[in-house]
């Protein structure tokens, strides 16, 4: 273990705090008129997901978690989980739905990930921002339907379905964004 003094935390680093253990997504120094800099950091926590503003004091010292970042193949899922290929010893681990979450709708096989493991402990995969998937079904658009920007459902072919504008159609490759799952354009 390392500790830090809370001035030096920087975003992206993991940290135990309150018991718990979670990555920083963003800092805010603040200096209040009288009294001790504060430090506010926005922590997503690796046990709930929620994400949380805690202050420290610019002299805290601050609890620094062992990390390792691997990059893995997603291969396949099935019932049993979700099976990723380590690039260079070509070993499968496999891993649960708990920790795929989301991700799940924008993994497609032969794609690459990073998978952040904690104490040796795998706690998040970070997807790039924006993957190209294929559109498996799509309805055609209703004529004259053409008010403010109009959008229609598409199911892409990790099974979720997303709103796009009318011209798309099936065996289309779209770009769509990992965060919230929106249409970003044709790839």
């Amino acid at each position: 273990m390392m500790a830090v003094v809370a001035t030096n935390l920087k975003k992206g680093q993991c940290i135990k705090y309150e018991g718990d253990r979670g990555i920083v997504l963003g800092l805010e120094h603040r200096t209040p008129g009288k009294g001790n800099a504060l430090i506010a950091a926005t922590i997503r926590s690796f046990n709930n997901g929620n994400k949380k503003t805690i202050r420290f004091a610019s002299s805290d010292k601050v609890e620094i978690v062992e990390t390792d970042r691997q990059k893995l193949e997603f291969s396949y899922s099935d019932p049993s989980g979700y099976h990723f290929m380590d690039l260079t010893t070509y070993e499968t681990v496999s891993f649960d739905e708990s920790l795929v979450g989301d991700a799940k709708d924008f993994m497609k096989e032969g794609q690459e990930v990073e998978i952040l493991f904690l104490e040796g402990e795998a706690v998040s995969i970070d997807l790039p921002t924006n993957v190209e998937l294929t559109v498996t079904e799509s309805s055609e658009g209703i004529k004259g339907d053409t008010a403010n920007n109009p959008t229609k459902p598409a199911t892409l072919e990790t099974g979720i379905t997303i709103q796009v504008p009318l011209f798309v159609k099936e065996g289309d490759v779209l770009k769509v964004n990992t965060e919230d799952g929106s249409y970003v354009g044709r790839a």
